[in-house]
This record gives C-alpha cells, structure tokens and sequence, in this order.
C-alpha cells in the first residue's frame, strides 16, 4: 500500500513540479542579495572569472580572487576597487591540492568564511588523443575537477555550520556533449557537471537547503583559450553575456545555466535521437578551432 501512495505522490509532485514552471517562465524568479558575501573567485585573473568578479563587486560582495596569473588577477582586483568592492588577491595553483588547502587557510584567516565559491579555473588543450600530452590529460582533469573538489571540500563546513552558502560549478556544453579533438576537457567538463548534480542531490539528502548549487554550461566563448571557434548552429559567446547570465542564475539560484538557454533543447534531443541523427547534427554544426592533429595545427 505505501508503494502505492509514493508512487502517486510522485505523480502528484510531477505535474506541480510542471506547472510551477510553467508560472515561473512568466513570473520573474525573485532575486537574492549578494552585498556582504564573501565571495571567493578561481581563475579570476581572465575571461569568465574577471567580468564575474565585475558583477559581484557592482554589488557590493566582498571579493578573494584567485588566479595563478599575478598580474592578470591583479589587473581584475584594481577595477573592482574602482567599482567600490573590498577585494584580496591570491596567487594559487588550482591544480594543486596542497596549495589550494594552505590559501583557503590563509583566506579564513585574513578575511573571514567563504560564503559564495565559483569554481571557475580551467584548462584546455585541442588536439586529437595521440598528440595530447601526459601532463596535459592530467593538467586537464587536476585544473578542470580535481580543483573543485579539493576547495569545495575545503570551504563546505563553515557553509554546512551556517546552512548558509552557494557553490558554483563552472562546466561546459562539452559536459552534456562531446566534441572530437577536446577528448579530456570534455570528460573532465562531464565530471563536473556530474560533480554539481551529484553535490547538489547530497546537500538535500543531509537536509542543508540553505545551501545553493548553480552550474553553468555555455557554449564557445571568446576567451583566447580556444583559437579562432565558430560553429553554424552556435553563436561564440562573449565574457560580458555569460558573466551577465552567470550572475543572473546565481541570485535567482538556478541549478543549470545554459548560455545560450536554447542549448538546452539540443541536449534533450541527444538523450533521444539516433547516433546516425547525431553524427548528421554535428556535420550541420561544423565545429571548427584551432588544434593539433597529428602534431600539426589545423582547423578542426
């Protein structure tokens, strides 16, 4: 008999979960307030996590910006000031464990808990499987998961004590699909969206609600890292758009943030179409960028 109940009850929760979305599509979602928020910023010195940084000192949150790239993160944390924010700077590796743990450390110390964490450092290298190097792959999954897990782990109790904090996971299209000549970023990019999803299920289940999960996945974005992209279904996306939606997702504490949000869509089909409907999608897309293929360049 209770089985029979659950199961009605999730009938029930379906269709309201179905209807409070269609609602919310209407009714703009209320936005939280992020003034006074620690808010700590990885790979803030470049792309995504400088105009990131821009958009939390606009509101008044208090800024620990990360980046291995001392003047870059440097160059970041002067326009915040000029912006009003209070911002500290920290040189960090973040595909080292032991640097990340010490820097979190030294952060606790000087300006207090982290109460907002974007994950957002990365690291790419295009090219085809047999001209990726060792230390690339490794790169790759130490920068682009590894990391996540070494400062979430880190900042998560003082989050879980308060029942109070927000973990961004900055992924990729490339973790819902893949992309020949990106074989270990898209993995690690899959990783980290499992990371989010996996994370955000373990906050419910030990009752911590207090804490958000947001993750975001755009497409192309012109950030230098990847050489010359363009794609005929896609536009290439520039910093200042997925910052803006970044943002946006963070105070109305969206789960998953599709830049644009139509990418949505093509990932629900890929879950139904036929590898042969896949493989003709892609041709249509013609990716291209910049790789190294048979230890040569090429546009792929």
């Amino acid at each position: 008999m209770n089985i029979v109940l659950d199961i009605l009850l999730l009938l029930i929760t379906i269709l309201y979960s179905y209807v409070e979305s269609l609602v919310k599509f209407f009714i703009p979602r209320r936005r939280k307030s992020v003034a006074g928020e620690i808010v700590l910023i990885t790979g803030a010195g470049h792309g995504i996590g400088r105009l990131t940084a821009y958009e939390f000192a606009k509101r008044q949150s208090r800024l620990v910006l990360w980046d291995i790239n001392k003047r870059g993160v440097e160059e970041t944390a002067g326009q915040c000031r000029k912006l009003g924010a209070t911002v500290h700077v920290f040189v960090v590796d973040c595909s080292n464990r032991e640097e990340i743990y010490s820097s979190v450390n030294q952060v606790k110390k000087e300006v207090g808990d982290v109460t907002i964490v974007v994950n957002n450092a990365g690291a790419v290298y295009p090219a085809d499987l047999l001209s990726t190097k060792d230390e690339e792959i490794a790169k790759t999954f130490e920068v682009n998961i590894l990391g996540h897990f070494w400062i979430t782990k880190a900042l998560l109790p003082s989050m879980m004590k308060r029942n109070h904090g927000h973990i961004v996971t900055v992924a990729s299209v490339c973790g819902h699909g893949v992309i020949p000549y990106l074989i270990p970023y898209c993995s690690s990019k899959f990783a980290a969206v499992g990371f989010h999803r996996a994370l955000t299920l373990e906050l419910q289940a030990l009752g911590k609600t207090g804490i958000k999960t947001s993750c975001l996945c755009p497409v192309f974005v012109n950030t230098g890292f990847t050489k010359n992209p363009s794609t005929r279904l896609w536009p290439v996306l520039e910093t200042e758009e997925v910052a803006r939606s970044l943002i946006d997702g963070i105070l109305t504490n969206k789960k998953m943030i599709f830049v644009p949000s139509y990418v949505s869509i093509s990932v629900m089909l890929e879950k139904f179409l036929p590898e042969r409907a896949l493989a003709a999608i892609h041709r249509v897309q013609d990716i291209q960028f910049e790789a190294v293929v048979g230890h040569k360049i090429k546009m792929k």
